[in-house]
């Protein structure tokens, strides 16, 4: 009757349901029997496999603080409203770095914290996020956890509005102290420098690899006009790009040259995702390696088998072509992709 008389934010008519009970976890059974002490969760985070392995790292790799751990992995949320391509979904990738420090006040933990901010901004823009595109979003107050010291998102611009993209957080010993308390076993660490005991402080960056794709393919994104037609196509960093890329035999009815073009293809295949294409005018097959993000388009022609044995290459950005020598298109393309 209660509930008749309260209105809705939405409508302002008395039409909201009673209170419903609300698992943001995936509840399964594990085993044969489906009753009560079969039931298991999907874990909605990674994170709470590496503090369980902690005492296991400790004790195999001899590890000494400061030191980190890193993972990658699904992660399962009972979202209400999964929305917006790949950046909120049940099922998605998470990785991130577990990062364990002394115990202390801010003097210890603040500038570790600091540097894990620089560094994750560092590398989000060295995959090829664009720098206008991101922000910060500093915790505070009530938006802080509870067990939380600090707490930094690096935000990112989507076309859907901005976002969080990656949280770099200092959680303290929250974790470690309650797996100990749980499990009743000790994670502390002998510090023999110190020469005492404590349980480590950990810094916590944590990014959703499906949300930094979906990032980096609007970072990616341009158009532009060559030859005074528009062309869309996307500008992905070449260590990132799915295919590096793509080999062109000037023609596919010439033995000579498509064998020479095969020999190349068959030997970029050995170190990178490249691709044939052997289909179409040359113009039309830049477009297509265009369209998909791919580098370099390396073009076998009459005078790779004829006069000096080198192919074009061109590169996607600029569209500019420059002539390199077959034996050294591989330390090229290395030190384009891989900067050696």
């Amino acid at each position: 009757e209660e509930m008749d008389q309260v209105p809705s934010p939405g409508s302002g008519k008395p039409t909201l349901t009673m209170p419903r009970d609300f698992n943001l976890m995936f509840q399964t059974n594990v085993g044969a029997m489906s009753d009560q002490s079969s039931v298991a969760y999907l874990r909605p985070e990674t994170a709470q496999g590496i503090f369980i392995n902690f005492k296991n790292v400790m004790g195999t790799s001899r590890a000494k603080i400061p030191f980190g751990i890193a993972q990658i992995g699904k992660a399962f949320r009972n979202e209400i409203t999964p929305r917006n391509f790949i950046f909120r979904s049940r099922e998605f990738e998470q990785m991130e770095v577990e990062y364990f420090i002394p115990p202390g006040d801010e003097e210890v933990w603040k500038p570790e914290h600091e540097k894990w901010l620089k560094q994750s901004k560092d590398f989000l823009l060295s995959v090829g996020l664009r720098d206008d595109l991101m922000g910060w979003d500093v915790h505070e107050g009530d938006s802080l956890a509870h067990y939380a010291l600090a707490c930094t998102d690096v935000t990112f611009r989507f076309p859907f509005g901005e976002q969080e993209l990656m949280g770099i957080a200092a959680r303290g010993n929250y974790d470690l102290t309650q797996h100990s308390e749980g499990s009743g076993k000790s994670l502390e660490y002998f510090d023999e420098q110190a020469k005492e005991k404590y349980i480590p402080h950990v810094i916590e960056p944590s990014l959703g690899v499906d949300r930094l794709v979906l990032a980096l393919i609007c970072s990616a994104y341009a158009e532009d006009e060559v030859g005074g037609e528009k062309r869309s196509f996307l500008k992905f960093h070449p260590s990132i790009a799915p295919v590096k890329a793509v080999v062109l035999p000037l023609v596919k009815n010439k033995e000579p040259l498509v064998k020479a073009a095969r020999e190349l293809f068959e030997s970029l295949q050995v170190r990178w995702n490249v691709q044939w294409d052997a289909t179409g005018a040359i113009g039309r097959r830049y477009r297509r390696a265009d369209e998909v993000g791919t580098p370099f388009c390396i073009t076998v022609d009459f005078d790779t088998i004829e006069k000096d044995g080198s192919v074009t290459i061109r590169d996607r950005d600029t569209t500019e072509q420059i002539r390199v020598p077959m034996d050294e298109v591989i330390p090229y393309l290395s030190e384009k992709i891989d900067g050696y």
